[in-house]
């Protein structure tokens, strides 16, 4: 309903999991990264907990993707079963023929057996995930460990991965759980994300998404951890409900108080109870009175003597009160007219000191030229087509000419590696916001277009006015718009493969693979690392035009360099 509004492709808070949205915070990478070792390894248990919504089934999702070619996977989604349903599950999820006397656990243990020892005849490997593991009965449990007997003289035919929440690890640890819990050779407990983490997750989906431009603010992200604690479920659900209702209100930004809102409908509770403000405002008011009942009672206590013995009037001598101090006059300023330098040419000689002219006198001149339109058709003229003001949504237009809007946050250094114009968004001194096209950038000059004309800006003096965000338009080399994501398998990840082969000059094994596996993911990491952009190992947008840069596969207007 609201995506079209916001400019997305798709709603980026869905409940379902979906690997594309995996985001790897540091504790899911660790957890996944022992989840991935369980699956190459073999026999014993995995054993993963979390809270609910900390993203625990989005990761076996995850993990399924990088399943060796090598294994079969039975995936036991509802474990509230019996011995024999949970048998007769595995079974069926590993396509063995059930035997005629189904009910018999000895039968059902025999035929699987004969299964397992097949498959490790043939040097394929078997692995059982279970999840919501903790409502595993315990004579089901008992079942899982005796599965585990199933083994060679080397190893354990089956290798068994629990994922649970945290009841599950009070559940192994009871006495009687002994014996299956020694055989658990991995064990980790998923957390919430932090704060940092939790705007850094907010991004990430907005951008799978599609998202060319912000849609919550950074105090917006900071309440959505403060309502939601970190767990993703609860940061889904209210980001959720709070884009539905900025979207009837035709508001383009989350605030604060819309995600109170919206966290009050989904958990069915006053929005001012979950004001930070009326909370601090009562525990204030209960410490203001609990200390002057304290100053009170002192000063009570030591001044109970004197307060027995009268006073005469006027023994007590009046405060003396400090001499008013008068502030000197302000001195006269007069008005200074300061002549606005000359449109400078766009590539100035580089043995010339380029002339800088004053950001402010730029804006204040071009005031009616920085809305972002004019922006947009300035930035468009620069890649030789029209911005037609019709209404609709610019970023839309181009994509008929096969280019797309990114909008980011950074620096100018970052700017400068991406290598195209940039429509910038300044803030004057009144806080005023101008949008201009960046067509040039040095060390220490920074080219604005603005109204056809180029101004030299200090590079310096730009920064006072631009915090950080940017728009560029690009053309991506890879059949259809989208990020590469490690445990992907696609098409175009070869053409990832054969990329960096060509840029670090060496290749990237297997070449013909269109698997994203853990080795390719550390050659982004690296490539990433030299090239100064966000390392994630995912290829994003940014990364994939800096790739396209590096080819000289860029089309399009470069930013003009003078030096």
């Amino acid at each position: 309903m609201y995506t079209s509004f916001f400019g997305l492709n798709e709603k980026p808070f869905s409940i379902t999991p979906d690997p594309r949205y995996l985001f790897m915070s540091e504790r899911h990478t660790e957890a996944l990264a022992h989840l991935v070792y369980g699956i190459r390894e073999s026999g014993g248990f995995i054993q993963l907990t979390g809270e609910v919504g900390t993203g625990k089934t989005t990761l076996v999702r995850s993990l399924l993707q990088q399943v060796p070619d090598n294994a079969d996977v039975a995936v036991i989604l509802n474990p509230q079963i019996s011995r024999n349903e949970f048998l007769s599950a595995i079974s069926e999820e590993l396509g063995v023929a059930l035997p005629k006397s189904a009910n018999s656990i000895k039968t059902l243990t025999n035929t699987l057996n004969e299964y397992l020892l097949n498959n490790h005849s043939h040097g394929r490997r078997t692995i059982v995930i279970v999840d919501e593991a903790q409502n595993l009965r315990i004579d089901v449990l008992e079942q899982v460990r005796l599965l585990t007997n199933l083994e060679t003289t080397k190893q354990k035919l089956l290798q068994i991965i629990l994922i649970g929440q945290p009841e599950l690890r009070e559940i192994l640890a009871r006495t009687d759980m002994r014996q299956l819990a020694q055989r658990i050779t991995g064990r980790y407990h998923l957390e919430p994300l932090t704060c940092d983490e939790t705007a850094t997750y907010i991004d990430h989906r907005l951008k799978v998404a599609g998202a060319i431009g912000p849609i919550f603010s950074r105090a917006a992200k900071q309440e959505l951890y403060r309502l939601s604690l970190g767990v993703p479920r609860m940061i889904n659900v209210i980001a959720d409900r709070a884009m539905l209702g900025a979207f009837t209100l035709e508001r383009r930004e989350i605030s604060p108080q819309l995600l109170r809102q919206a966290a009050a409908e989904v958990l069915g509770k006053d929005a001012q109870l979950l004001s930070p403000w009326r909370r601090w405002r009562r525990l204030s008011a209960g410490i203001a009175a609990v200390i002057v009942l304290v100053v009170v009672s002192t000063l009570v206590w030591t001044n109970w003597p004197s307060l027995m013995v009268p006073t005469r009037a006027g023994s007590i001598p009046a405060p003396e009160l400090p001499a008013p101090v008068i502030p000197p006059a302000a001195p006269i300023v007069q008005d200074v007219v300061t002549t606005l330098p000359a449109a400078t040419p766009t590539n100035p000689p580089v043995d010339t000191p380029a002339p800088t002219a004053v950001l402010a006198e730029v804006l204040a001149i071009n005031r009616a030229a920085t809305d972002t339109d004019s922006a947009f058709t300035t930035l468009l003229e620069l890649w030789d087509l029209d911005y037609i003001n019709s209404g609709s949504n610019a970023c839309q237009q181009v994509q008929n000419e096969g280019l797309y809007c990114l909008f980011q946050r950074g620096s100018l250094s970052q700017v400068k590696n991406l290598n195209r114009p940039v429509i910038l968004t300044l803030r004057d001194q009144e806080g005023l916001q101008h949008q201009v096209v960046l067509s040039g950038l040095t060390k220490d000059i920074a080219s604005i277009t603005v109204a056809d004309s180029v101004y030299n800006i200090s590079a310096m003096e730009l920064g006072d006015y631009w915090f950080g965000d940017y728009l560029l338009l690009w053309q991506p080399q890879i059949q259809k718009l989208k990020q590469l994501i490690p445990g992907m398998r696609d098409a175009d990840i070869r053409w990832l493969r054969q990329s960096l082969a060509d840029i670090q000059g060496k290749p990237v094994p297997p070449m013909d693979s269109d698997f994203f596996d853990q080795d390719l993911e550390s050659r982004v990491r690296d490539y990433q690392r030299q090239r100064r952009l966000t390392i994630d190992g995912l290829v994003g947008y940014q990364t994939q035009i800096v790739i396209n840069s590096d080819l000289g596969s860029l089309q399009g207007p470069r930013l003009i360099r003078a030096n």
